[in-house]
């Protein structure tokens, strides 16, 4: 029996799993896809948030401000790109001044630093690519990015290299209370933990009915993004505008990897699967950030939606954090609801505040493991080198010199690298994740064959059965010869 099984292996439930094998726990991280990060962790708009938009007193203020003020030292120990960038958010007329004067004395009362209201020219001279209607802005210096997929692999890899199991393709079924804890099944199979904490995204509600304990209902809400090409344009700002009852609005913001990426909508919806985009969506991503910033035609290399986990109020606003423990005598269970934005900002303070809530459900504060490494090698570090640095590399492993993806220049000893380091990539998309290979302008088209093959010799099974996200999406039907 595990001490504790962590249900869903976003971006939170990673950085959970990392924080608990700090002390002597024996945690397992089960995920329902055949990866991590494929739900709301792999979609969404990559901002670490600086906390000038939560309300005061909140547990999303709270969160999301210290958060924003270790997630620097986060991403060093595991190795992940973070860059902060700063944030601007738009006004266009006399109109918006009082708007952003209240942005401004929220973010102070949550503690963010370093804010000001900034006018025309200290705009256009923080951001050239800023479109001439925007006139004012709120600056945010201590906003910065992330990417959002690579920091819940590097987590749940660096909690695994510390001894974390990680269960793949275990949707969970049901949950059943057995002597001294919970049985977790997912169909015929199952393992078992005296504690369970859930952090399942958009089903969290879902899971907490199964383990019994009350919970707010989830509304999946959809958020459509366009990605532009690396050489589209040289934003290097977060660009926002005015925040709204459903979120912070469509942005215009560079990427730690160079794109500049649009987006997102904000649609309720009931479907907890309706991860596709629409024409209208899309438009409305286009109209917006036209408004913000000086974009060219024809420069989107691909497009995308994610559903956050919200928790909408009856008068159509977006609810706080919902993170509740339940003690259950010889059993406990924290549950973790409306986890949405700025849920990846605040995934390394979420981690600290429900390791205290299952230490209190414990009654005591486990032995601390003093085994543990909290550093975890930098994996995407090839193309950055020098010619001399990679020569050196080469001459020690010649993979590293055999070119897979010419879009992004990654090579065959990366993608090999990702096929044997913790968490394995065992798809395309895994690979994609991991390395950027099929990321680029040509979205695949030329690396993907040799990826498959090499996915296939890796793990000994037929290219036939290579898929691009887990079962039911393999890439080839049969041979021909």
């Amino acid at each position: 029996m595990y001490d504790v099984v962590i249900i869903g292996a976003g971006v939170v439930g990673s950085m959970i799993c990392r924080e608990l094998k700090k002390y002597r726990l024996d945690v397992c991280l089960v995920e329902r896809g055949s990866d991590v990060a494929v739900g709301q962790s792999k979609a969404n708009s990559a901002i670490v948030h600086a906390g000038y938009d939560a309300l005061t007193g909140t547990l999303k203020a709270k969160l999301n401000v210290r958060g924003s003020e270790i997630m620097a030292k986060i991403t060093s120990e595991l190795g992940v790109k973070y860059k902060n960038n700063g944030a601007l958010i738009l006004g266009y007329s006399d109109e918006d001044d009082e708007k952003l004067d209240k942005l401004l004395a929220r973010g102070a009362a949550n503690g963010v630093k370093g804010m000001e209201i900034v006018g025309k020219e200290r705009v256009h001279e923080l951001e050239p690519c800023v479109s001439d209607e925007a006139d004012r802005a709120l600056w945010v210096p201590t906003s910065a990015i992330v990417c959002p997929y690579q920091l819940t692999i590097a987590a749940a890899g660096n909690a695994m290299d510390n001894g974390a199991a990680l269960m793949l393709n275990y949707p969970v079924t049901a949950v059943e209370n057995v002597e001294g804890g919970y049985r977790i099944c997912s169909g015929k199979r199952f393992i078992e933990a005296k504690y369970i904490i859930d952090s399942a995204g958009v089903y969290s509600d879902a899971v907490a009915a199964m383990i019994g304990v009350p919970s707010p209902k989830i509304t999946p809400r959809r958020g459509e993004y366009l990605l532009l090409d690396k050489t589209a344009t040289d934003i290097k700002k977060t660009l926002f505008g005015l925040p709204g009852p459903m979120g912070k609005g469509i942005l215009v913001s560079a990427t730690v990897d160079g794109n500049t990426l649009l987006g997102p909508t904000a649609e309720n919806l009931e479907d907890k699967e309706a991860t596709g985009t629409t024409a209208n969506g899309l438009s409305a991503v286009l109209a917006q950030a036209n408004r913000m910033a000086k974009l060219p035609r024809g420069t989107q290399i691909t497009s995308f939606a994610g559903l956050r986990s919200s928790i909408v109020t009856p008068n159509g606003s977006t609810a706080d954090f919902d993170i509740t423990a339940y003690d259950g005598g010889e059993r406990g269970a924290v549950v973790l609801c409306g986890i949405d934005s700025p849920g990846l900002s605040a995934s390394p303070a979420i981690a600290e505040y429900v390791r205290d809530l299952l230490f209190s459900l414990m009654k005591h504060a486990p032995e601390v493991n003093d085994d543990f490494n909290p550093i975890r090698e930098k994996t995407d570090f090839f193309s950055e080198l020098s010619d001399a640095e990679k020569n050196r590399i080469i001459a020690g492993n010649p993979a590293f010199g055999r070119m897979v993806c010419r879009c992004e220049s990654i090579t065959e000893g990366e993608i090999r690298l990702a096929l044997s380091l913790n968490p394995r990539a065992t798809d395309l998309d895994g690979v994609k994740r991991r390395t950027r290979a099929g990321m680029g302008r040509c979205q695949g088209g030329f690396c993907s064959p040799t990826v498959l093959t090499m996915i296939a010799k890796e793990y000994g099974i037929d290219p036939t059965a290579v898929t691009k996200c887990g079962e039911g999406s393999e890439i080839l039907t049969g041979r021909t010869k």
